[in-house]
């Protein structure tokens, strides 16, 4: 997380009050001196922040650490209940609602599966508002300490008030989600593309962790990527970067649910790869997001006898290490995290070919110097990093702003 510019005294204390909650809330159980060291303040301003911290509540003491010839430190660690965060995925097969305390530990968590074909806005809404009534009574949380709800949606978001969402493969054209969730709660809101969502999680907590130039890739009905340089998001100049599914790999391909053709995401969407399988197969395409995932799964467990499921994981790995080889090549970066139900339910094997596919494809210096690894965080990762978007404003404002 990049320290904000400061102007001022009072600016100077807030970053150095979001340094200091930061480093311990990643880094943490710590000491003074070791918060002083993150932040690079004097222990005397340490002391302070600390402090500052410890009466408000949003850290506490936890245990203590020896040290050389003198008394045993204090060891400082976030306050997992002096506030919580929701993560909303919403996804064409499922909207996944759950409510994290501050150490990301899950309370309470509700999935709804869409009943309309493609992802209804107005259906979508009142599954998020429901799943939210839902998680915050199982838990118990006072709604007061709530301090945000992170969304993760399909498509590109325009952020403002309204967040509107730009979805072309569902038909969303400037959805205004946003102020159709403010008309059900009044919980601050945070809404951002799901393969961002995605990428923070693993970024934070998973496969991403501790790299600096890192592209986290997110294979589910759709595709899409969350770009990182020297540490953080890349977002372009509309919030657009990382639709790498919609990047062109075959001219005049096979026509994408985006209305064009040939793009990434017609070759190794989970959508595209059964509706691949089930043309081969000469039966009719999956009708639900339900049925689209037992599909998917019959292909990943199907053995060689089945011609037609080879044959589609083998065009799969292919177009999947083409665009992996894209990546390398356009953004050199030290690592690569594949993840999403579709790479979990296909698993390694996939991963394995794709990687010498674009060992082929890739110029050999920059591929030399890259990791492609497997996601670690498992289905929920989506919901986790739609959480971390309220959890990171809260880091930013040096808990300034405590929950209401």
């Amino acid at each position: 997380m990049a320290r904000p510019r400061t102007t001022n005294p009072r600016d100077l204390r807030k970053s150095n009050r979001a340094t200091a909650l930061t480093a311990v809330y990643f880094d943490g159980p710590m000491s003074r001196q070791g918060i002083a060291d993150a932040a690079g303040v004097s222990p005397a301003t340490v002391s302070n922040l600390v402090t500052e911290l410890l009466e408000q509540g949003a850290i506490v003491e936890s245990g203590a650490q020896e040290s050389a010839g003198g008394r045993p430190r204090a060891l400082l660690r976030m306050n997992p209940d002096y506030g919580f965060v929701v993560g909303v995925d919403v996804g064409e097969t499922a909207v996944l609602v759950e409510i994290f305390d501050l150490e990301m530990k899950v309370r309470a968590s509700h999935s709804a599966t869409p009943e309309s074909p493609g992802l209804d806005a107005a259906e979508t809404v009142e599954q998020i508002l429901d799943g939210l009534d839902r998680v915050i009574a199982e838990s118990g949380v006072d709604p007061a300490l709530i301090l945000g709800v992170g969304v993760g949606v399909p498509g590109l978001v325009e952020h403002g008030s309204d967040a509107a969402v730009y979805a072309q493969t569902l038909g969303w054209d400037g959805v205004p989600i946003g102020a159709l969730l403010r008309k059900g709660t009044d919980l601050p809101l945070v809404i951002d593309n799901g393969a961002t969502a995605f990428g923070q999680a693993e970024k934070w907590f998973g496969a991403g962790r501790g790299a600096e130039d890192a592209v986290i890739v997110l294979l589910g009905t759709g595709t899409g990527v969350s770009i990182f340089t020297d540490g953080e998001p890349y977002r372009g100049a509309s919030s657009s970067a990382g639709e790498w599914g919609h990047t062109t790999v075959v001219v005049d391909g096979r026509l994408c649910r985006c209305g064009a053709s040939g793009c990434l995401e017609a070759y190794v969407g989970g959508r595209a790869i059964v509706d691949r399988y089930d043309q081969l197969r000469r039966r009719p395409p999956a009708s639900t997001g339900g049925d689209l995932v037992d599909r998917m799964t019959g292909i990943a467990h199907a053995g060689p006898a089945d011609r037609s499921a080879t044959k589609v994981m083998s065009e799969t790995a292919t177009y999947l290490g083409a665009g992996i080889a894209d990546l390398i090549n356009l953004f050199n970066p030290e690592r690569i995290v594949v993840g999403g139900w579709v790479a979990q339910l296909l698993g390694a094997e996939l991963l394995a070919a794709a990687r010498d596919v674009a060992s082929r494809h890739a110029l050999r210096m920059p591929f030399r110097d890259v990791a492609i690894v497997a996601a670690e965080l498992g289905r929920d990762a989506v919901a986790l990093g739609a959480a971390t978007l309220p959890m990171s404003r809260f880091l930013a404002s040096g808990a300034e702003h405590p929950p209401r």
